[in-house]
C-alpha cells in the first residue's frame, strides 16, 4: 500500500523534524524536498546553470549537513522560484511520494502541487522571531558566525520569496491541518502530528 504524508511550511517551522519523526513512527520513507533545491542552489553557486543542475541531480546521495549553510539556503530559495527548475524536480518527488510502504515529504508545495492527493496534509507554522532563533541556534552550533538579526532578516526574505513567487507559492492546501509550533516542545508537536495523521487513516 502507499500512504503519503505531505508537510509544508516556512523555514525553521519544525516541519523537517516532525517529518523525520513521523516517518520513523509509521515506518515510512522520508524525503526532505528542500534538500533538492539546496543541492541545485549549491551547484549554482559553483557556476552550474540551475536547470542543468536540476536535470542532473542525484537524489540518493544528498549530504544534508553540507547543504545547511546560509549561502546555500538563500541560493535554494532563488532557484526554487524558477519554474523550469521546479518542473524538472516534480517527477522525482511524485515518484517518491507514491512508493510502496508509505512516504513523508516535507517542503513548500507538497500538499498543493506535488501531492494534492496525499492522504494526510499538515501545514506547520511558527512566528518569524521564533523560527529565526531556532535557525540561529542551529547555525551557531554548526560553527557559523552569524547574528540573530541577520538570521531574522534572512528568514523574512525567504518567506517573502516563497510566498510571493508566481510558480507554486508557499500556502496551505485547502484540506491541510495547520500546526503552530511557536510555543510547543518538539515532543508535543510530534505527538499532535501523529494524531493528525492517524485521524487521516495511517496506523503506526
Amino acid at each position: 500500500m502507499s500512504f503519503t504524508i505531505a508537510i509544508d511550511g516556512p523555514a525553521a517551522s519544525g516541519k523537517g523534524t516532525i517529518a523525520r519523526q513521523l516517518a520513523a513512527h509509521f515506518g515510512f520513507a522520508h524525503l526532505d524536498t528542500g534538500l533538492l533545491y539546496r543541492a541545485v542552489g549549491r551547484q549554482m553557486l559553483l557556476g552550474v546553470p540551475p536547470l542543468e543542475a536540476a536535470q542532473g541531480l542525484d537524489v540518493t546521495g544528498l549530504d544534508a549537513q553540507a547543504l545547511r549553510g546560509p549561502e546555500v539556503a538563500q541560493a535554494a530559495s532563488k532557484v526554487a522560484a524558477l519554474p523550469e527548475v521546479r518542473a524538472a524536480l516534480v517527477d522525482v518527488q511524485r515518484a517518491f511520494a507514491r512508493r510502496s510502504g508509505g512516504a513523508v515529504l516535507d517542503g513548500r508545495d507538497i500538499g498543493t502541487v506535488i501531492c494534492p492527493e496525499a492522504e494526510a496534509k499538515l501545514f506547520v507554522i511558527a512566528g518569524a522571531e521564533v523560527r529565526a532563533e531556532r535557525r540561529w541556534r542551529e547555525l551557531v552550533a554548526s560553527g557559523h558566525e552569524v547574528t540573530q538579526d541577520e538570521v531574522l532578516a534572512d528568514v523574512l526574505a525567504r518567506d517573502a520569496r516563497d510566498m510571493n513567487r508566481a510558480d507554486a507559492p508557499l500556502k496551505p492546501a485547502e484540506d491541510a491541518v495547520t500546526l503552530d509550533t511557536s510555543k510547543m516542545a518538539i515532543a508535543d508537536a510530534v505527538a499532535e502530528a501523529i494524531a493528525i495523521v492517524e485521524r487521516a487513516g495511517a496506523s503506526g
